[in-house]
């Protein structure tokens, strides 16, 4: 994407929330020198698969995915920097922000509940950028219902044998290592889940079909069939699969309502930009109070879902709490604010608002997929409604 300057103030005003410390700032300002950079001057977004293996290969070079990364005896994964990662990353490039999430995403489980060997041997080469990861949890008829999975790993001596299939795997096609979930049948639905690491040279695994979407990167569907790895390479106890995605899960939706955060960023700043050098009846669009109207309402959006993501954020690093009702308001809300900010800066670019290779066109793109990945709004809904009638519930009974 072509990049636009920014005043500081824009870009970097929230930092001063006391959700930050003055380390997040020195993180931030080393994330913008990475942005204004070689690597992020020539993403060929005709070229999905090799961008992404460049953009992971430059941004660990540059030292920025131990962020993501929980390496084995180093200092605990800081959610607030991984927020300000993926908000920067996608404000400048989408398929940045995509480089980088997954890598953490991908690795995530083997941090939590990995072996000793496991971390040693993954780990650092994922935060390196020398290994993609991935991320296997999706099934056909098995996205936000988990316990519908049917993908199977059943143990054999000292090995498990792998078969069955999984959809919608970023990454798919180009990982060198994938988490997989599998059941394992120690209990019926998710108590009967297990994880796994599969590489991509294991012998049954393949790439059964690549997919191609509206904001393209890498994803396909891949195929176990009777894939034997040894036992020693599960996550965690038999059965506990569920329970480590989720925890898994919990550490980055919060930052995916960063990512679409750095997205309505964007638009509102090629909005403001694209307002006031548009001429429009004797002056410019930005003259008009119906533009004043939307980018006040863009503005106010942009800000309240910066509230609840570091909030998020904040609540975890800080508080040390769990942050499942608030990641999935944070997710719900940015993602949902970005999308209606996003599309009142197309509506202001008129016909080039909807020009491919447009700025603001690849936004709508890239914000649409967001509202279904890593839990669709409707789940992250049910989500804070499970959430608040437990917390009444004890409450009531206490």
């Amino acid at each position: 994407m072509p990049r636009i300057t920014l005043s500081p103030a824009l870009e970097r005003d929230h930092l001063s929330w006391p959700f930050f410390e003055v380390s997040h700032a020195d993180w931030a300002a080393k994330l913008d020198a990475f942005a204004a950079g070689e690597a992020m001057a020539h993403v060929n977004h005709d070229d999905v698969d090799g961008a992404c293996r460049a953009l992971v290969r430059s941004l660990g070079d540059a030292g920025l995915l131990h962020a993501a990364v929980g390496l084995s005896g180093g200092e605990a994964i800081d959610s607030r920097k991984i927020c300000i990662a993926r908000e920067t990353l996608a404000f400048h490039d989408g398929l940045a922000d995509f480089a980088f999430a997954m890598q953490g995403l991908g690795s995530g489980a083997i941090s939590l509940s990995g072996s000793e060997t496991l971390k040693q041997d993954v780990l650092p080469k994922v935060a390196a950028g020398e290994w993609i990861a991935a991320f296997a949890l999706s099934e056909k008829d098995a996205g936000s219902d988990v316990a519908a999975m049917s993908c199977s790993a059943r143990c054999d001596g000292d090995d498990y044998v792998l078969d069955g299939e999984k959809t919608w795997i970023s990454n798919g096609g180009i990982a060198d290592v994938y988490t997989v979930f599998a059941r394992t049948g120690e209990a019926p639905g998710t108590r009967g889940i297990s994880a796994f690491v599969v590489f991509a040279d294991d012998p049954g695994f393949s790439i059964a079909e690549r997919i191609d979407v509206i904001a393209p990167h890498p994803l396909a569907t891949i195929r176990f069939d009777n894939c034997r790895i040894p036992a020693s390479r599960r996550l965690g106890a038999a059965g506990e699969g569920f329970k480590i995605a989720m925890r898994t899960l919990d550490i980055f939706r919060a930052s995916v309502a960063a990512a679409a955060l750095g997205f309505a960023r964007r638009a509102l700043a090629e909005a403001l930009a694209h307002s006031r050098e548009r001429p429009m009846l004797r002056g410019t669009l930005a003259d008009l109070q119906l533009t004043q109207a939307a980018l006040g309402d863009m503005a106010t959006a942009v800000d309240a879902a910066a509230l609840l993501t570091y909030r998020a954020a904040w609540r975890r690093d800080v508080q040390k709490l769990p942050t499942t009702m608030e990641a999935a308001m944070a997710k719900m809300t940015a993602t949902e604010n970005a999308q209606a900010v996003i599309d009142r800066a197309v509506q202001m670019f008129g016909g080039r608002g909807v020009r491919s290779g447009e700025m603001v066109e690849r936004l709508y793109r890239e914000i649409r997929a967001l509202r279904i990945y890593e839990g669709a709004t409707e789940v992250q809904k049910l989500i804070v409604a499970r959430e608040l009638i437990k917390a009444h519930a004890a409450r009531t009974t206490a």
